[in-house]
């Protein structure tokens, strides 16, 4: 063994004094380099990843669960505060399987699992009731924590009490919530929703008016009323306002900046609305025969009496006019000449009656303004924008306020009341937008000095592998010009031959060479026989 290894060392020492200084150079760089490179490997891939276990935790309860680790034999780290812990990444869902099977954690908190393990006699109706309220808060707590963006929750509920007497009205349940979101946490009107339906559905005579709901930055999530319209709140009204005068200036600037360029355009738009809501009712009667104003007549009824004649009747004039003969006592006469006629003519005309029940728009466009901005095609000479182009532009814009105006609510536009809602400048625009250009990704400056130290390497293996080869070929050549040379060999002719004492002779000192203790030995037996 130690004549192989000082074989070794010999091979080794001979190999590097032949190298040239600049070998040696590389041959040390890149065993430097792999030497570094295992090692960071090493360290990276044996690093123990921690993730978190249990966080908002109760000091108390992370010494409990401290204890069951240390007695499993797990490493664990103690967060700072105290209130969490983490275990390696490997062992969390073990770790929870079998802490949990253990009651960890231990809130300290009652729910209704309570009942099942501490039922018994002896309990008074007040510490019942206490119990069974803790049990409501808990129970609607964790249903609240399983809301995406919901970290924790606490729930504060009054619950109605029942009046003695029969007539006793009940009073209404209440509902105070604190929440602990996520920072940034946004929640839309929808899931806003949802949580108030799901806590007034949780107690009996709460009602949505009743709950509270906030998080830890004193945000309050309201229920907005799902019957209100567009315009009923100033909320609402700027968000229409806003949305009207961003679509007119998105038409406006994609109109004009198509005919001029994006970035010669400016365009502002502002504006006026009667966000007056009106519901009437109207009924109308109408002839159906408009022209001559007449309906169509259902049923007519005539009646038509004429008389005349001279001869004489009995009768005369009638006595002095008395209230209560109803005019059918006369007085004898001795004439009756005359002409009677009468005719009564009675119509039933049917008509149009119209009921309209009227819900006017909550919002009216009642004034508009536009204001363009145009650079000209040479920014510091305002005159090279040909006149009939700016012409082109105010009658476009005036078509645009035309057809959005209100017709009731603004009335009659004329040409100049159209110019007075129109304002086009043209000069040159200083501040415009500059473009910036994108973020490159940045490679961290150790990639690429590890990925240097790869292809390096690669590069020096390569070189040293294709240099083996070539001197193997080299050896290859040289055995075979070896050979070739020993079979053309002729023995010399005067060598001696080989007999029986140069044979003894070869074996002695072979054996003084490969054995020398043995040939030591032989050769005392033989001065001993002499």
């Amino acid at each position: 063994m130690k004549e192989r290894f000082a074989k070794l060392s010999t091979d080794i020492k001979v190999f590097w004094d032949s190298r040239s200084k600049n070998q040696k150079i590389i041959y040390i760089v890149t065993a430097a380099s792999v030497l570094a490179l295992a090692l960071f490997l090493t360290v990276y891939l044996s690093k123990t990843t921690y993730v978190t276990l249990y966080s908002d935790v109760s000091p108390s309860e992370i010494g409990r669960i401290k204890e069951v680790l240390d007695g499993k034999g797990v490493m664990y780290k103690v967060e700072p505060g105290g209130t969490a812990i983490s275990v390696p990444e490997k062992q969390l869902d073990n770790l929870r399987v079998s802490l949990a099977a253990e009651g960890f954690p231990n809130s300290g908190l009652i729910d209704y699992s309570f009942f099942s393990d501490n039922a018994g006699f002896g309990t008074t109706d007040n510490e019942f009731n206490m119990i069974k309220l803790a049990a409501m808060q808990t129970e609607l707590a964790n249903l609240i924590k399983g809301i995406e963006g919901v970290k924790d929750a606490k729930v504060m509920l009054s619950l109605p009490t029942e009046g003695i007497f029969v007539n006793d009205s009940a009073t209404e349940a209440s509902a105070a919530i604190m929440l602990k979101t996520n920072a940034g946490q946004h929640f839309t009107e929808q899931q806003i929703a949802s949580l108030y339906n799901l806590v007034s559905k949780s107690l009996p005579n709460l009602s949505n008016d009743n709950i509270v709901i906030q998080n830890q930055y004193f945000e309050y999530f309201d229920l907005k009323d799902s019957g209100s319209s567009i315009g009923q709140s100033v909320t609402d009204q700027m968000s229409v306002k806003k949305t009207i005068e961003r679509d007119i200036q998105r038409q406006v600037q994609m109109m004009l900046g198509t005919m001029m360029g994006q970035d010669k355009v400016v365009v502002s738009v502002t504006t006026d609305i009667d966000f007056k809501k009106e519901q009437r009712i109207e009924n109308l009667v109408t002839p159906v025969d408009e022209e001559n104003m007449q309906g169509i007549a259902l049923s007519v009824q005539r009646i038509t009496e004429s008389f005349s004649g001279t001869n004489p009747a009995v009768g005369g004039t009638p006595e002095a006019e008395d209230p209560t003969d109803n005019r059918t006592t006369y007085v004898e006469g001795e004439s009756g000449n005359g002409d009677y006629e009468r005719l009564e003519e009675t119509i039933n005309n049917e008509v149009n009656r119209i009921r309209k029940d009227i819900v006017e728009s909550p919002y009216k466009i009642r004034n508009l303004g536009i204001q363009v901005m145009i650079e000209p095609p040479i920014a510091e000479d305002p005159t090279s924008l040909a006149p009939e182009v700016q012409q082109d532009v105010e009658r476009i814009l005036e078509t645009i306020v035309r057809t959005t105006l209100d017709k009731e609510a603004a009335g009659e536009l004329t040409d100049e009341l159209l110019a007075e809602k129109i304002a086009v400048s043209v000069q040159p625009l200083k501040g415009k937008n500059v473009a910036f250009k994108d973020a490159k990704t940045v490679i961290p400056w150790w990639i690429y000095a590890i990925g240097g130290v790869l292809v390096l390497a690669i590069v020096i293996l390569v070189v040293l592998f294709l240099r083996k080869r070539r001197k193997d070929a080299q050896l290859e050549e040289e055995l075979e010009v070896e050979q070739q040379l020993q079979t053309v060999q002729v023995d010399d002719i005067n060598l001696d031959q080989e007999t029986e004492a140069t044979e003894r002779r070869k074996q002695l000192e072979k054996m003084a060479k490969d054995k020398p203790d043995e040939f030591a030995k032989l050769l005392r037996t033989w001065i001993a026989e002499d």
